[in-house]
């Protein structure tokens, strides 16, 4: 099993650096993203309410960037599901004498090592958006963006099991987890004035994601009002972390299920 896995990571890694256009578009998209909001919001936009004082919207913004990102990243390298079904090599693993839990990590963990790369990349322009790299608390990062890596895979993989068309992928994936993206806190954080988003908000699991990863990127120094007020970092990673075991054990059982 061990070896099996392994195998299919590796195959996805070498695919990953073997396509220059892809680590620059799945890097360059969130970044031009980040400069042209962060941009054209940072004059009107105050984060929290103005209790996040002293954090500009481009500062703000970053760990939501960084979070979208793992969210790019996952989709792309899960699309190759569909991929290697039409060109036959998926039918070829299935046939070897290795489980379908063997499958699942293999491309799974693939995914979760491009995606932390590309989120590796973002935390050493930490310092552009304005973060101090000795004040980050490192240990969560490290914890929270791994696993938020694996649930984005985990779901990808598991709807790409389940779709046979890349454009049906797309659309399906962008119109569940873009929206889930946009209410995580990513982009405004939870309102008063509008308890309907505040409750959608305290819903969406990535709303934990996007609070872990900001909390990492501050350390001791998060200002008031920036993440929900009923979470903690240990919150945020036990429910990341059950979040990765429930979309593992669905991409589990659905693989078992279908072929």
């Amino acid at each position: 099993m061990i070896r099996a896995v392994g195998a299919l990571a590796g195959r996805d890694l070498r695919r990953f650096f073997r396509q220059p256009s892809r680590i620059v578009g799945s890097a360059a998209q969130p970044l031009i993203l980040w400069v042209v909001l962060g941009a054209g919001l940072g004059g009107s936009f105050r984060p929290g309410g103005g209790s996040g004082a002293g954090v500009d919207y481009l500062q703000y913004f970053y760990p939501g960037i960084v979070v979208l990102t793992l969210l790019f990243t996952a989709i792309f390298s899960t699309i190759s599901v569909i991929e290697d079904r039409h060109h036959g090599f998926l039918q070829a693993v299935l046939a070897a004498p290795v489980s379908r839990a063997s499958l699942v990590l293999g491309k799974t963990l693939g995914g979760v090592a491009i995606a932390s790369l590309q989120a590796g990349i973002l935390l050493a322009l930490a310092p552009l958006a304005g973060f101090r790299a000795s004040a980050m608390d490192w240990p969560l990062l490290v914890l929270a963006i791994p696993l938020s890596a694996l649930v984005f895979t985990a779901l990808g993989f598991a709807m790409a099991w389940w779709i046979d068309s890349t454009q049906g992928y797309h659309a399906i994936m962008s119109v569940v987890l873009i929206p889930l993206w946009i209410l995580s806190g990513a982009m405004f954080p939870a309102s008063g004035d509008s308890r309907w988003i505040a409750a959608l908000m305290a819903f969406d699991p990535m709303t934990y994601t996007v609070s872990a990863v900001r909390r990492g990127f501050h350390g001791a120094t998060l200002p008031a009002g920036l993440v929900p007020g009923h979470s903690s970092a240990t919150m945020d990673l036990a429910l990341i972390a059950l979040s990765a075991l429930v979309a593992l054990a669905a991409a589990v059982a659905l693989c078992r299920r279908r072929a």
